[in-house]
């Protein structure tokens, strides 16, 4: 009973940040930039969009490394590497989500600040926008770095469920 509420925990947790990934990329910002009145009207969208999907991926990875630790313990060698695999994806998610959430956010917003509350209207060459530039190029690839890193974890719980015996569990007869 503890294994199936352990993998459901994993394949939620990882499904929810991924797919939420998936959903701020392809649908939320683009219908942002397209649909709303100005560029930094769809930036504040997306900027305090981006701080709760970054929370939803710290909570939901810290869920997945914690339940995918517990069975680690648990499982029979062959199991253990599927789940080293698993959770070294995830801290490197986990990893580069914190660095962008604390890091990377505060500091473009520092640089929005400095370039007068609206990006777009600063000038060209101005300190505080091409920082603000440089900063976004690099939260866009974290991102799809993110993104893709979740897609192999994803991958690695496909394959659990292919393969029963790469998951079987230690059961300890007295």
């Amino acid at each position: 009973m503890i294994e199936r509420v352990l993998r459901a925990i994993r394949l939620l947790s990882m499904a929810a940040w991924v797919g939420g990934l998936a959903f701020f990329a392809f649908v939320l910002a683009p219908v942002a930039f397209h649909r709303l009145p100005s560029a930094h009207e769809a930036g504040l969208v997306v900027g305090g969009t981006l701080v709760i999907l970054h929370w939803i991926g710290l909570i939901g990875g810290a869920l997945f490394c914690l339940a995918t630790v517990i069975l680690w313990f648990r499982a029979e060698v062959p199991a253990r590497i599927g789940f080293a695999m698993g959770i070294s994806l995830t801290t490197l998610m986990l990893l580069i989500t914190a660095y962008s959430q604390f890091r990377i956010l505060p500091a473009m917003e520092q640089d929005r600040i400095a370039a007068g509350g609206d990006i777009e209207t600063a000038d060209i060459e101005s300190p505080a926008r091409v920082d603000f530039e440089r900063l976004h190029v690099w939260s866009e690839r974290l991102e799809g770095f993110v993104f893709f890193c979740g897609v192999g974890v994803l991958l690695v719980l496909a394959r659990e469920s292919q393969w029963p015996e790469t998951g079987r569990i230690k059961r300890y007869d007295p």
